[in-house]
């Protein structure tokens, strides 16, 4: 089987490529090759190299500068993906699209179901939704597996955001009242395999799904547990746990006004696809565990970035 891996140098992309090379042969061209933010280019590419499956796992993911480039925003997140269903849909192929649980509005304490209606309140939100949207519209084939709280062993996230603050700093204040599941990129990437292999043996079993670590935490606790692995695989630090203090969304104002739960309803992606999710510490511990602490700080990323 031919695959299409769009966004393959990001995050989720590069566990990727681990993940589906049993499955087939990966194409994963790079930004001079397409450019996730023409639309054309997207159609031509995937009329050229004509695979049975694309993956998308490009996507605008700075949610505060999505507020001031709402236009690029848009043509990546939401007429990208519409690009790519309507090609899949002329080659009868799969496509696999990742959306956020940014595109509820963030009420209310318990997980969000996939059915539940949708309420974006920012950008990034709304082009992730009206990606959803273009899919489903299309009529292709498809999986959209909405994840969040993204993280990976590379790139910018926020584990790493937090080892570089902890060493330069004596303390740290992190938001404390917002929830949701921290999700390792190399767990996505292994239950996207997971589930293309089934549907393509099964297609009813294609729509929407929530994927996201079992359990719940909130930015604060999650930015605890980093410490605390780092300081016990013996990285020294200025700030440990004991260092950060919890601070309302209030105090930490944001372009972007960020969803308060972010919890994801798991049930269905569990049931069709048979699969047990592990809790969101287990992937945390084994990436922090896992990074090289020789490595300067330079090396770790130079800030932030949301990953949806």
């Amino acid at each position: 089987m031919k695959i299409l891996l769009l966004g393959g140098t990001g995050q989720v992309g590069w566990e990727l490529q681990r993940a589906l090379a049993p499955l087939g042969d990966v194409l994963a061209p790079d930004r001079s090759a397409c450019d996730v933010a023409d639309a054309d280019a997207v159609r031509r590419a995937i009329r050229e190299m004509a695979p049975q499956a694309v993956i998308n796992a490009a996507a605008y993911t700075s949610v505060d500068r999505a507020e001031a480039q709402p236009a690029l925003a848009h043509a990546i997140n939401a007429l990208a993906p519409a690009a790519m269903a309507e090609a899949c849909a002329r080659l009868d192929a799969w496509l696999v699209h990742y959306s956020t649980d940014y595109v509820f509005d963030g009420s209310g304490a318990r997980p969000w179901h996939e059915n539940d209606a949708t309420g974006p309140q920012n950008v990034y939100g709304r082009t992730k939704l009206e990606g959803e949207q273009a899919v489903q519209r299309a009529g292709c084939r498809h999986l959209i597996l909405r994840t969040s709280w993204v993280y990976a062993a590379r790139g910018h996230n926020f584990p790493l955001s937090i080892l570089r603050l902890a060493a330069q700093r004596p303390s740290l204040r992190v938001v404390a009242d917002q929830f949701g599941a921290p999700t390792g990129a190399e767990l996505i990437a292994d239950v996207t395999a997971h589930a293309l292999r089934a549907t393509l043996a099964a297609p009813q079993l294609g729509g929407l799904y929530h994927l996201a670590a079992s359990g719940e935490t909130t930015w604060c606790d999650y930015a605890r547990l980093v410490l605390d692995c780092a300081r016990r695989h013996g990285r020294l630090l200025q700030a440990g746990p004991e260092q950060v203090e919890p601070i309302p969304t209030s105090a930490y104002p944001t372009p972007a006004r960020r969803p308060l739960n972010s919890r994801l309803d798991t049930t269905r992606l569990r049931q069709a696809f048979g699969i047990v999710l592990p809790d969101w510490r287990v992937g945390v511990g084994r990436v922090v565990g896992e990074w090289g602490w020789g490595m300067g700080m330079r090396e770790w990323g130079t800030g932030m970035r949301d990953e949806g």
